[in-house]
């Protein structure tokens, strides 16, 4: 087993959840202009690597984006569309991570579970039929939950670690076809995910990079069917002595298939992509690790577009 895994804390990329479960209510280049990941929110440090000491490991998140949608472009919003779309989102996300008791060696595993709670707010000029009018929404409560059955993470050598992992997303948060704000998509959604992380300069400074693909299940309350996204995510962080580290965030989403159904036909498939950039900065101290990232979005085209913030919280137990 890799000597510098044994020190490393185990924030797995559960961020993943934490970011796209912020899709609730409106929107999605999928339906409602967003869908479950928000662009340069899923990657975490050390996402790579689950070390081989055994365990719990609680990871607490908050996420918030404002974002919007604006000029003439429609977006499909349960059984109706929008045009002009301004939404918040915020997020409080509970990551529960275990360590499997299998040693040290070439691989370790690790099982994990999220339960996180929104708040989302909703104004648009919703168009019903030939008719329109403008509106806001509010809602509150669980939000859909997320379930890693297996992290599998590989060790090449002391310095490189590569993770495979599949997130499911349950549609576990109340869902209304005819509101505007949701606290859930309303599908399954399922994601393979690879991560990479590479270390270098005595372990000070962090390369990772999540590459994943997202494939929804069908919203049988509106029959529309969203597209398979890819998305990337990378950081690079430099950590000093003094328990700082300071660095960069980086995402990218790229939609792969057409949204189906009704409305996603008559929109062209409101197929969507968009670019994310921003700083990120970290603080270690004991069990504790604290991180807070800030992202431009750009490039963005069928998605909201906003600055999301993301905060962590991680203690191992």
């Amino acid at each position: 087993m890799p000597h510098n895994a044994r020190s490393l804390p185990l924030s797995v990329a559960l961020a993943v959840g934490c970011a796209c479960m912020f899709a609730g209510a409106p929107a999605q280049a999928t339906e409602g202009g967003l869908g479950r990941p928000i662009t340069g929110l899923q990657a975490t440090s050390y996402a790579g690597v689950v070390p081989p000491t055994p365990g719990f490991n609680l990871a607490i998140q908050y996420a918030y984006y404002s974002g919007q949608i604006g000029g003439q472009r429609e977006t499909p919003i349960g059984r109706s569309t929008a045009i002009g779309l301004d939404a918040q989102f915020s997020l409080l996300n509970f990551t529960g991570i275990y360590v499997w008791p299998t040693g040290e060696g070439r691989w370790n595993y690790a099982t994990a579970v999220a339960v996180p709670f929104a708040k989302v707010d909703v104004e648009a000029d919703v168009r019903i039929g030939r008719f329109g009018l403008s509106t806001s929404d509010s809602e509150s409560g669980l939000f859909d939950m997320t379930v890693v059955p297996v992290i599998a993470s590989r060790h090449f050598s002391q310095t490189k670690h590569m993770s495979l992992a599949l997130y499911i997303y349950a549609p576990t948060g109340k869902y209304d076809p005819d509101r505007l704000a949701n606290v859930s998509l309303n599908n399954w959604t399922y994601s393979p995910t690879v991560s990479y992380t590479q270390l270098g300069q005595a372990g000070t400074l962090e390369f990772t990079t999540v590459a994943a693909v997202d494939l929804y299940t069908e919203n049988n309350a509106t029959d529309y069917q969203n597209g398979a996204v890819f998305r990337l995510d990378t950081l690079l962080i430099k950590r000093t002595k003094s328990g700082w580290g300071f660095g960069g965030a980086g995402g990218w989403i790229e939609q792969l298939e057409n949204d189906t159904g009704p409305t996603a036909d008559r929109l062209n498939g409101f197929k969507g992509h968009s670019l994310a950039l921003g700083p990120i900065a970290t603080y270690k101290t004991g069990k504790v690790e604290f991180s807070a990232r800030w992202l431009y979005e750009f490039n963005v085209k069928n998605r909201l577009e906003g600055n999301p913030v993301l905060l962590t919280g991680t203690i191992t137990f």
